[in-house]
């Protein structure tokens, strides 16, 4: 297989990659909206991917972290970069299956490190770089959005109480700005990934034409440590406003109704603390996951207000999520380095892996399907069974007690309704004295 095809086949694969990103994450913009009613759900993801867009054409400190930061681009390969892809993707939707807010970017950064790992060894890997700019984010960014969360919500509800009637409506159009701000943020973050992610496959197909040819100079050639074409921010964060617009109504489930029921003021206070943190990061050139700073905004509010009724089963499972994520995104990429590397039959059978493992899992998803019709029934994301539905309680009709003249009674026994027809009114008769008794022997009648 020629460099060029090769290198081809690794950027379309790193713009779908950005399209599960984009739907993997989609909640963590608009899934309180939704939950409070702020946004209509097809209203909320199309803002939110035209956010998404604009906010991925912001900057570009993050994806020369990734392309140059983490790992030695000299060092690697396609066939590395086309590893890493697959283990990222196959990661993130094995979590949509379930519902799991988990993080692509340490999705992505997981699979990294480990196809350079089994290519390169220890010395294709910076570590210091992926502890001060991944490790340290991840642990410090939910605790900090939590806490700020919490306060705001505290405050919000403090003004609440004492504000005019409408308040928590102005709260609920206040909600619709700061979800904006944090798809924008999110495009700011989450769309250099992919763009990093492609600026590395290019840099490393360019060293290996340079290699075979050192007067070689592709059109698409990039130099190590160089910035983004401007063709391939656009097409990052083209996909990733796509991805974002097709929904990833499983995971907004979980993260708008899974862990807490919130309110308007809530949902403001948990965007708007995230949207700060997840900008403050960008502008450093962090690695950090939005998912993460989101989740932890929102178990933040719910804590704030109703403490008793966060369901922490559901924070257990996303917090397993996300320990297992890079270990697990990075096992699948250091699999597929492996096989990738053994020759062109070995890229091919890393490439028919990942086509066959995303029709599996989009054949079992499709017997729970969550769309933006059902998004906000149930806090549950069931796999095979169907979740339970929160639909209001039925009257109870007795059908002894009368029903009015010219309605519908819904019989219990009855399968349709029952059309009643108009009883009338007796006709009122004069009644008739009864005969007088006879009178008793010996009496006298007067």
């Amino acid at each position: 297989m020629s460099i060029e095809l090769m290198v081809l086949i690794v950027v379309i694969t790193a713009l779908v990659f950005d399209f599960t990103n984009g739907f993997h994450d989609s909640a963590n913009a608009m899934a309180t909206s939704v939950a409070t009613g702020a946004f209509k759900p097809r209203v909320a993801v199309l803002l939110a991917a035209v956010m998404n867009l604009l906010g991925a054409l912001m900057s570009t400190e993050v994806a020369k972290t990734i392309s140059s930061g983490i790992v030695d681009d000299s060092l690697v390969t396609p066939q590395t970069v086309f590893a890493a892809l697959v283990g990222a993707i196959i990661w993130n939707l094995v979590t949509w299956l379930f519902g799991l807010p988990s993080s692509s970017s340490h999705a992505i950064f997981g699979a990294l490190i480990g196809a350079v790992l089994v290519q390169a060894g220890m010395a294709g890997v910076h570590m210091s770089t992926i502890v001060s700019k991944i490790l340290l984010p991840a642990l410090v960014a939910p605790f900090v959005a939590g806490l700020a969360s919490y306060l705001a919500t505290k405050i919000s509800y403090h003004g609440a109480h004492n504000a005019p009637k409408g308040a928590k409506k102005r709260y609920r159009m206040a909600q619709r700005v700061s979800s904006l701000l944090v798809a924008l943020a999110h495009g700011t973050s989450d769309g250099q990934k992919t763009m990093g992610i492609i600026t590395l496959v290019l840099v490393a197909g360019t060293l290996e034409l340079q290699q075979l040819n050192p007067a070689a100079a592709p059109w698409w050639g990039q130099a190590p440590g160089t910035a983004p074409h401007w063709w391939v921010i656009f097409a990052a964060g083209l996909a990733i406003a796509l991805g974002t617009y097709s929904g990833g109504w499983r995971i907004m489930r979980t993260m708008g109704k899974g862990m807490a029921d919130i309110e308007s003021p809530q949902g403001f206070a948990a965007e708007t603390s995230a949207m700060a943190a997840i900008l403050a990061s960008s502008h450093l050139g962090f690695g950090l996951s939005t998912t993460h700073v989101v989740s932890g905004a929102v178990m933040g509010t719910g804590l704030a207000r109703t403490p008793d009724e966060v369901r922490w089963s559901t924070a257990g499972r996303m917090v397993t999520a996300w320990l297992l994520t890079l270990p697990a995104a990075g096992l699948v990429g250091a699999l597929a380095a492996w096989l990738a590397h053994q020759g062109t039959w070995g890229f091919i059978a890393v490439l028919i892996v990942l086509v066959a493992c995303a029709s599996v899992i989009k054949i079992i998803g499709s017997y729970n399907h969550v769309s933006h019709e059902n998004v906000t029934d149930s806090h549950e994301v069931k796999i095979l069974t169907k979740a339970t539905l929160s639909a209001p309680a039925r009257p109870v009709v007795n059908p002894l007690q009368p029903a009015l003249p010219g309605k519908i009674a819904d019989h219990p026994m009855a399968t349709t309704p029952l059309r009643l027809t108009k009883l009338k009114k007796p006709k009122n008769k004069q009644l008739r004295k009864p005969p007088e008794a006879p009178s008793k022997k010996g009496s006298i009648n007067v």
